[in-house]
């Protein structure tokens, strides 16, 4: 679901209030516990988490005018879409979350290949996602970036 919005805040306002408010929160957790290093911006109508060119220079290898994405949250139809490359990528990231997901929250995950849906927003597990994102820092995130995507 596309929202034409001109910033972050501008993406937000333009949400539903429970959307809205989760959405906020997912952004607030993710600004507080990312390591350092990452942009924020919109990108491809959500708002991400980026490696600035400054830090990864080639940029992303689909669009090099673009910064290489980690992280974004988008509002979908039917869900919060937190699409988290780390997980895409790194098989072992993947495991520990697929591992740890059941002791946060009483449902089954609903997880495509980066995409974590959250149906229902009284359910996002906002410690494990802040555990989430300490788990790889730019520079672990170039190296695999590096290895397994851009080959």
């Amino acid at each position: 679901m596309r929202i034409d919005a001109d910033s972050i805040d501008d993406y937000v306002a333009k949400l539903p209030d429970d959307r809205a408010e989760a959405v906020d929160a997912l952004l607030r957790t993710h600004r507080e516990h990312l390591p350092a290093g990452f942009g924020e911006g919109l990108e491809y109508g959500m708002p991400t988490f980026f490696v600035p060119h400054e830090q990864y220079p080639a940029g992303y290898h689909c669009d090099p005018a673009r910064p290489l994405p980690f992280i974004s949250i988008g509002n979908q139809k039917n869900h919060i879409g937190l699409y988290h490359m780390g997980l895409y990528a790194a098989p072992d990231l993947l495991s520990w979350f697929e591992a740890e997901w059941p002791k946060h929250v009483p449902t089954k995950l609903d997880m495509g290949k980066s995409c974590i849906r959250f149906k229902r927003v009284d359910r996002i597990p906002y410690d494990l996602i802040a555990e989430l994102a300490e788990k790889m820092t730019v520079d672990e995130w170039i190296g695999v970036y590096e290895r397994v995507v851009k080959r």
